[in-house]
């Protein structure tokens, strides 16, 4: 899935349609972690020692998590934070949203697969948690035991087959609206978005990728994921978006 791996058509239409301006229309960020070849060109050939994968201040990948969504809904959020062998409860929730930081394996385009600089806040409802979260989080997984992109295809196709991993649920859905985190070396920093997600959609239900509609539709056949993705005009903290002006954070 790896959107939250990309395909190099939805890179190229979100980015395309974010030099057009936010509001003709356009994020993401779809999980692509299979099949696709990796860039002859990227550094990244290999994967890091596990340490530099995770983040040593917990308190600093908490608030990263949380600045996925807006504080009235990331206060009072789950908090998972990445651990040695998968992701934690760093911080227990109240309203049935969960916020972590996705690493390259589930949340940055393939030649960054393996980049440990990769943070991306996001945070999900309360369906997408029971759904979406779970691919994520055996995916993070695999990818801390080693698994290679083809590997991780594979791994996930047998899930699939063996029922192993749930299909969306009604009403999946995530909030990316970070100033923060680095989406690695291919897109660095995502502009504010929404992501809505289904097993196996008709890209056309949401009129996604047609002239002048500001939905963005991913399709992945391996996962049986179908993913709608919409640009906001505001990041998590309310300031205005503005082509560029996310923060060079790094974590």
């Amino acid at each position: 899935m790896r959107e939250n791996k990309f395909d190099a058509m939805a890179i190229k239409s979100f980015a395309r349609l974010v030099t057009l301006g936010i509001t003709l229309g356009t994020a993401c960020l779809v999980p692509a972690h299979h099949a696709m070849a990796q860039d002859a060109a990227t550094p990244y050939t290999k994967m890091a020692p596990v340490e530099q994968y995770l983040m040593a201040d917990r308190a600093a990948e908490i608030a990263l998590a949380r600045s996925a969504a807006p504080d009235s809904l990331a206060r009072e959020a789950e908090v998972l934070v990445l651990g040695p062998r998968s992701f934690e409860t760093a911080v227990k929730g109240t309203n049935g949203f969960v916020c972590i930081v996705g690493r390259g394996w589930t949340s940055a385009a393939d030649p960054d697969f393996w980049n440990p600089k990769v943070r991306v806040p996001m945070c999900v409802n309360e369906a997408a948690a029971r759904s979406y979260l779970t691919r994520i989080i055996k995916e993070t997984e695999w990818g801390l035991a080693g698994l290679t992109p083809a590997q991780m295809t594979e791994s996930v196709k047998a899930a699939l087959a063996k029922k192993e991993l749930p299909a969306m649920e009604p009403g999946a859905m995530c909030y990316m609206l970070s100033r923060q985190g680095n989406g690695g070396d291919t897109i660095p920093h995502w502009p504010p978005h929404l992501m809505f997600f289904y097993s196996d959609a008709d890209l056309k239900m949401w009129g996604a990728n047609q002239p002048g509609s500001p939905v963005v539709g991913i399709s992945d056949p391996v996962e049986h994921l179908t993913q709608f993705v919409i640009p906001v005009q505001r990041w998590s903290d309310g300031t205005e978006y503005r082509e560029g002006s996310a923060a060079e954070h790094h974590h």
